[in-house]
């Protein structure tokens, strides 16, 4: 990529496919971070959250105009004064000056970023990561009632088929993906964000590092899962959807998709749990191996 259209602080500008080896190399320096970095949610969900981004000391720095924070700069770590720093000079261009993505680790070791800012849990942000061979082998008991759903849904449907999402796929998943939305109780404006990225992302699938499993009941699309490498030992699962008529559907795309990823990676980040009490008790359920559970920083100067 040519290093004159990365953006310099304080430029900021919206995410193009051109900059996905620029933000890999961040995520290349990490085993486990933020979902949230992932150049794809990033590309995906920019229109939704009105993102932007520019280097700012070499450090990667990504602003969410929606939310009115910028995410903790990706790279080396900067000290409380220079975050502090950081978020005055953000004020001063009348952008937003509070961080979030703070891991937790980071307010232990820096105890005096407290005279800046003010710290507290990131609601409704805690992301479920897993350990790839136990999904795929699902180990353990806490994971029995999931193999037993599993085992049922072949047994009643012998012919399943999994293929990865290209030809005519695409268009399948989307469909089935628009009829999953159509009948929800409520069509949300979250579950219509969530739509508008997913179709970014079918829209990009075929010439992408961004890849994906359909799964498949007698040439009918039941389920599909979309996932990209997020860090050299983390695959990020950015969208799942399964037709509910199908028991089972939802466990066995899951269980494809981890022994899909076995031989890429150690773990999945299977994303959020939005505050959403039923989406947190189901991501609970396939014992996580880490919750990953931020701060924000309010700048209080």
């Amino acid at each position: 990529m040519d290093h004159e259209t990365i953006p310099i602080f304080p430029d900021f500008r919206m995410f193009s496919l051109k900059d996905r080896n620029l933000i890999h190399g961040f995520l290349d320096q990490y085993d486990l971070v933020s979902c949230e970095y992932s150049f794809f949610n990033l590309f995906c969900w920019q229109k939704e959250y009105d993102l932007c981004f520019c280097l700012y000391k070499n450090r990667l720095l990504v602003l969410d105009k929606k939310d009115n924070y910028f995410l903790m700069p990706l790279g080396k770590t900067l000290a409380p004064e220079s975050l502090a720093e950081l978020s005055q000079n953000m004020k001063h261009l009348g952008k937003a000056c509070d961080i979030a993505l703070v891991p937790p680790e980071y307010l232990k070791t820096n105890p005096q970023i407290r005279k800046y800012y003010s710290a507290a849990p990131q609601k409704d942000s805690d992301e479920y990561i897993y350990s790839v061979e136990k999904l795929a082998d699902l180990k353990g008991k806490k994971l029995q009632k999931k193999k037993n759903l599993i085992s049922q849904f072949k047994r009643k449907n012998p012919a399943f088929c999994v293929k990865r999402i290209q030809g005519p796929l695409i268009k399948n998943s989307l469909a089935l993906a628009e009829n999953i939305l159509s009948t929800s109780k409520g069509r949300t404006k979250s579950l219509q964000e969530e739509h508008a990225a997913l179709e970014q992302a079918l829209g990009i699938i075929d010439r992408s590092l961004l890849d994906g499993l359909a799964m498949t009941v007698e040439g009918k699309e039941v389920a599909f899962s979309i996932f990209s490498r997020l860090t050299p030992s983390t695959y990020d699962i950015h969208f799942e959807k399964s037709d509910l008529s199908f028991k089972g559907a939802a466990q066995v795309i899951n269980h494809e998709t981890a022994k899909f990823l076995k031989d890429k990676c150690q773990y999945v980040n299977r994303e959020q749990d939005l505050g959403i009490k039923g989406l947190r008790q189901a991501k609970l359920s396939w014992d996580p191996h880490i919750v990953f559970r931020p701060f924000i920083l309010t700048f209080n100067q």
